[in-house]
This record gives structure tokens, C-alpha cells and sequence, in this order.
């Protein structure tokens, strides 16, 4: 089924890939990543669990029954949320690969200095391919992502190509569901998928193939959909994070599961499963109305956001349990399964934030029960572009504290400009 719907995609998926039979000869090699890191290439994916486990054809079989049920309940969005949980988890499982063969291969540089790995192409493009043949069709294909591929079509860059491209058919064969295999220009014409502009009207998908990825343990691939400007849906895989509580530094036990899945869709509340298949379970941010109760989230890197600041806040507000620092939007999937009460961000002047670095823990906070709003007490404008229109900094906790952090950060409000 999956690769006759080849034919009947849209004509960006057709130039970017060569639909086949599931021939054994077409078999990719195994991926093997040269043996070399440039020393000033040093930020590199956290360390993934010893024999992750795999998601299981039972699993996938849950995420349609999902969708069915969740249609069936009123969710218009049903479709696209099986979508997007079939897709970052097989990114998810694509990432867990990179980590485990080559654990330090395939980083290059950005201007902005965060990392941009080979996983990081390889989940984008899997992203668009699932999204391409199981969301609803429609006028054409929109997605707001953070890669694009100036650097892969630069001299010197055709041994990283090589490498993307056998990991991604690699993957592709590995998960059974699509007999499509990419080639080098298919790949980087699927980079370039994640190119749109965004902004109010029509749909656009939004997506960080891998957010966090320069310290701590936890990342996530970060999906979500914008309609008409808003975000109407929102998933995040956190292949490093804990079904357990994260409240702390040292995280859940060690009998926790790792591996998460969050999702929510409006209107829908918020859910969070296994990424290897479970019962999905609703979750709702902490109701925490001190905040001397209160413990808070921030960026595990220094360089993300002003720590002065956010223990001026803290000790305004009269928290007393120290900040917990993990990286990713994994922060926001703690607060709303009620990890913690707070995350906040206040990035450094002249910094921008990117939609796709929001979008989805945004939406699922909030159909947790929370609010997300900027440091004047705003909603977050997703309609503006690839970038955010806001004031200074971010805040994600529930209602009864929101008031208080607005209120003390009008004290400090010269300091965030």
C-alpha cells in the first residue's frame, strides 16, 4: 500500500524520491561514518541508553488505532496526529542509530554555533517523507524547519551527503512500511522540503529535527502544525527522557522506562505514551499555587538564557528548591506532565527565538492546563514567520503562578531588553 501511494504524491516528494521494490539488492550498506572529528566540532548528541529498544509494528498498529479513536471522539485533527507521531518516531529511531554507531562522527558548525549533525538531516527528511504520504493531502506540502542544504551542496561536503543518504534508505529499509529509496539530489531536495516561509494562512507543519543537542542528556524532535496562524497540534519524542518524574536533577529511578512521546491536539488535552507503544495517558500541569513550592526548569546551556536573571526571579518569588537544567523542549513535556511548576527562558539581547524551537511544547502545555506567554504576559504569536514576534523572554507554567512570574519580571524588565 505504502509504495503504491508513491505515485500519488506531490510533485516535491517525486523529484526527491525513487520509489522501488523491496528488493533485497537495494539495500542500502550499513552506515559507517568516517572515523574523524574536526577538534573544534565538539558538541555532540547525548548518550542514548545501551540497547534502545526499537518501536514494534504493534506500536505503529497503536498509533493508528489511536487515530481512529481519536477521529471518533471529535478530534479533527486525528489524521495529522498519527502522522506526526508515526514521524518523529521514526526520526527518533533514526537519531538512536547515529548515537549508537558513531558517536563521534558527522558533526559540522552553524553560524549560530549550535551543532548541525548528520542526525539532524537524516530526521528531517524521514519527517517530511512520513508526513508527505500519511497526512491528508492538500494544496500543497508546508513545512517551517530549521536545516536547509547550503552546506551539504559545498565543496567538501560529498563524503557527510554520502552518509546521510545511506542512513535514511538504511532506516527506511530497517522499518518495512515504505519501499522508497532516496538518492544524494533526492536528499538534499528533502532538506529543502523544510524551506516555507510559514505565516497566517494555510497550513504549515513546524519542525526542530533535533533540539538540543550541545549538552545534558535530553534532546527531542519537535513537531507541530500551524492552521491559520495557530498552532492546532503539537508532538514531542524524547527518546532520553523518563516515563517517570524528571522533577530532579537525577532524574526518574532506574525501573523507569525511557523513552517518551507527548502529544496533544486542541481543544484534545494532552497526552504523553512510550515511544516504544503503550497506553497513551492524559497529563495536566502541577496545581502549585506557592511558589516557595515551586521548582523550575531552564536551559542546560549557560549561553540559552541569563541565569543571572532567573535567580533574581527565583529568589523574588521566594523559590527555594534549585533550577533543574535539561536541554529541549523536554522541558516543556516536564512541566506538563507536572515535573515542575515553571520553565522559562530569557534569552540574551538581540537573540532570536525560532517557531520551531516552541511550537509543539507550547501546545502542549496548554492542553495540559497551563499557559504560555511572554515575559509582558502575551501569547506567543506563531504567525509572524520563522521567527517570533515577543517580548523578551518565555514562560510556561500554570495559571496560578503566571501572574506572580509576570509581575515580578516587570521589576526586571530593563534588564531582559
Amino acid at each position: 500500500m505504502a509504495a503504491a501511494r508513491v505515485g500519488l504524491v506531490s510533485v516535491s516528494v517525486s523529484h526527491a524520491l525513487h520509489a522501488s521494490s523491496s528488493s533485497p539488492s537495494l539495500r542500502p550498506p550499513r552506515l559507517r561514518l568516517p572515523p574523524y572529528l574536526p577538534r573544534h566540532h565538539h558538541h555532540l548528541l547525548p548518550t542514548f541508553p545501551p540497547n534502545y529498544p526499537r518501536p514494534s509494528s504493534a506500536a505503529a498498529a497503536r498509533l493508528r488505532a489511536s487515530a481512529t479513536m481519536s477521529q471518533a471522539a471529535g478530534n479533527p485533527y486525528a489524521a495529522e496526529l498519527a502522522a506526526a507521531k508515526k514521524a518523529v518516531t521514526l526520526a527518533a529511531r533514526l537519531c538512536q542509530a547515529v548515537q549508537k554507531d558513531i558517536l563521534q562522527s558527522g558533526v559540522q558548525s552553524k553560524a549560530d554555533q549550535s551543532p548541525v549533525t548528520v542526525a539532524d538531516y537524516g530526521s528531517q527528511i524521514l519527517v517530511s517523507l512520513v508526513l508527505k504520504m500519511e497526512a491528508p493531502a492538500s494544496s500543497s506540502f508546508s513545512m517551517v524547519a530549521e536545516e536547509d542544504s547550503e552546506e551539504l551542496r559545498k565543496e567538501g561536503a560529498e563524503e557527510i551527503l554520502e552518509n546521510i543518504t545511506e542512513l535514511v534508505n538504511e532506516t527506511i529499509v530497517d522499518d518495512g512500511t515504505y519501499s522508497i529509496y532516496f538518492s544524494k539530489e533526492g536528499i538534499l531536495s528533502a532538506i529543502d522540503d523544510g524551506k516555507s516561509e510559514g505565516g497566517p494562512s494555510g497550513r504549515h507543519w513546524v519542525l526542530d529535527p533535533i533540539d538540543g543537542t550541545k549538552g545534558g542528556d535530553q534532546y527531542a524532535i519537535a513537531l507541530a502544525l500551524l492552521d491559520e496562524g495557530k498552532v492546532v497540534l503539537g508532538v514531542l519524542a524524547c527518546p532520553n527522557l523518563s516515563l517517570g518524574s524528571i522533577g530532579n536533577l537525577n532524574g526518574g529511578s532506574s525501573g523507569d522506562q525511557v523513552g517518551a512521546l507527548f502529544s496533544a491536539t486542541i481543544g484534545c488535552g494532552a497526552e504523553v505514551e512510550s515511544l516504544q507503544g503503550s497506553p497513551a495517558q492524559k497529563i495536566s500541569v502541577c496545581s502549585i499555587d506557592n511558589p516557595v513550592e515551586a521548582s523550575f526548569f531552564e536551559s542546560y546551556e549557560g549561553a540559552h538564557s541569563l541565569r543571572d536573571l532567573t535567580g533574581s526571579i527565583a529568589e523574588k518569588l521566594g523559590i527555594q528548591a534549585p533550577p533543574v537544567r535539561i536541554d529541549s523542549q523536554a522541558k516543556y513535556g516536564a512541566v506538563a506532565q507536572g515535573d515542575g511548576a515553571i520553565y522559562w527562558r530569557f534569552p540574551h539581547k538581540r537573540s532570536k527565538e525560532a517557531v520551531w524551537d516552541h511550537a509543539a511544547g507550547s501546545i502542549i502545555v496548554t492542553e495540559a492546563g497551563g499557559l504560555v506567554k511572554d515575559a509582558s504576559g502575551n501569547d506567543l504569536d506563531f504567525s509572524k514567520g520563522r521567527y517570533l514576534d515577543r517580548d523578551a523572554g518565555i514562560i510556561a507554567t500554570n495559571k496560578y503562578l503566571m501572574p506572580l512570574v509576570v509581575s515580578v519580571l516587570e521589576l526586571d524588565r530593563d534588564e531582559m531588553r
